[in-house]
C-alpha cells in the first residue's frame, strides 16, 4: 500500500513550487488573452502558394489598422500527414466590415491562388469581450457554488472545502502553464475549464465517498490510515479512467494539429489534458489530504475547548 499520506508534505511542496511559479508568470507575463475577450479581429487564410513574411506585411502596410497586428505562419497537412498549402493568421484590432473585406480584396490581388473557401474571419467588439470576461467569470463562480452547496449537502462541509480548494489548485497550475507558454485564452478554454471541473469532481469524490463509508469503522486517531486505505483502494480506478481519458484527447490532438489545423480546438484539447494531469494528481495528493488536515486540526479545536 502505498503511503499518499505520509508524503502528503511533499505533495504540498511540489503544489506550491507550480502555484508559485504560475502566479509569478501570471503577475511578469500575464495571460494571452484572445479577441473573445480583449476585442478584435482575427483574419485565417490560406494563401495558396509560398509565401515569406515580408510579403505579407507588405500587403498589410497600407491598413493603418495592422500596424502592430500580429502575424502567425501555419502549415496544413493532407490525410496523408504531407505538408500542404501555407496559410497565414493576422491578429489586429477591431476592424469593420468594409475595411475587412478590402484587406481580404487586397490579399487575393497579391496571392491569386488564395482559396476563398479556406477562409475564417473572427470579429469581436471591445464591449462584447468586456462582457464575455464578465459572464466567464461568472460562469466559473456560480459553478464554484453550487458544488460547495452539493457536496455540503451529499458529505459535510470539510469534504466541501477541501474538494473546492483542490479545484482552485487546478485552475491556478493550468493558468499558470497557459501564461508561461503564452497559449491563447479563449471561449473554448473557458469550456475546457469547466469540463476539467466536473472531471476533477467526480474523481474526487469517489475518493470522498470510499472515506466516508471507511469512517464508521475507525476511531479518530485511525483517520490517517484509513484516508490512506481509501485512497489507495480507488487507485487503479484513478489512474485507468484518466489514462483512456489522455488516449481519446491526445487522439484529438494529433488529428486536430496534422488533419483540421483548428488552433482552437487544440488549445481546448491542451487545456483538457493539463487539467486531467492535474485533476488526477489534486484528487490522490491533495484533497483527500486536506481533509485530513481539516478533522485533525477540528480535534485540536475541541480539545482545547474541553481543557
Amino acid at each position: 500500500m502505498i503511503d499518499f499520506i505520509g508524503n502528503r508534505r511533499k505533495a504540498y511542496l511540489l503544489s506550491l513550487i507550480l502555484i508559485v511559479g504560475g502566479v509569478l508568470s501570471l503577475a511578469v507575463f500575464g495571460l494571452n488573452l484572445g479577441i473573445d475577450f480583449t476585442g478584435g479581429t482575427v483574419l485565417q487564410l490560406n494563401l495558396g502558394e509560398d509565401f515569406s513574411i515580408e510579403e505579407v506585411e507588405e500587403v498589410m502596410m497600407p491598413f493603418e489598422e495592422l500596424e502592430g497586428a500580429a502575424v502567425q505562419i501555419i502549415e496544413g497537412r493532407d490525410l496523408a500527414g504531407d505538408p500542404t498549402d501555407e496559410g497565414v493568421i493576422v491578429r489586429a484590432p477591431y476592424m469593420e466590415e468594409e475595411r475587412r473585406d478590402a484587406v481580404i480584396s487586397d490579399f487575393r490581388d497579391r496571392f491569386p491562388e488564395m482559396d476563398p473557401a479556406d477562409l475564417r474571419i473572427e470579429s469581436v467588439g471591445a464591449v462584447i469581450g468586456g462582457e464575455m470576461t464578465r459572464q466567464a467569470v461568472l460562469s466559473l463562480a456560480v459553478a464554484i457554488l453550487a458544488m460547495v452547496a452539493y457536496i455540503t449537502f451529499r458529505f459535510e462541509f470539510k469534504f466541501a472545502i477541501a474538494t473546492i480548494t483542490a479545484l482552485l489548485h487546478n485552475i491556478i497550475i493550468v493558468l499558470g502553464i497557459f501564461s508561461i507558454l503564452q497559449l491563447e485564452i479563449n471561449v473554448t478554454f473557458i469550456a475546457a475549464i469547466l469540463t476539467v471541473f466536473g472531471y476533477s469532481v467526480n474523481d474526487t469524490i469517489v475518493i470522498m465517498d470510499r472515506i466516508r463509508e471507511n469512517i464508521k469503522h475507525r476511531k479518530k486517531h485511525e483517520y490517517a490510515e484509513m484516508v490512506n486505505q481509501s485512497i489507495n483502494q480507488n487507485l487503479v480506478r484513478s489512474i485507468n479512467t484518466s489514462l483512456t481519458t489522455l488516449f481519446v484527447l491526445t487522439a484529438l490532438l494529433f488529428g486536430f494539429h496534422y488533419f483540421i489545423g483548428s488552433l482552437d480546438l487544440i488549445v481546448f484539447v491542451i487545456a483538457l489534458i493539463l487539467g486531467v494531469f492535474v485533476g488526477t494528481y489534486s484528487s490522490i495528493f491533495i484533497a483527500s489530504p486536506l481533509w485530513l488536515n481539516l478533522q485533525e486540526y477540528d480535534f485540536k479545536l475541541k480539545r482545547r475547548k474541553a481543557a
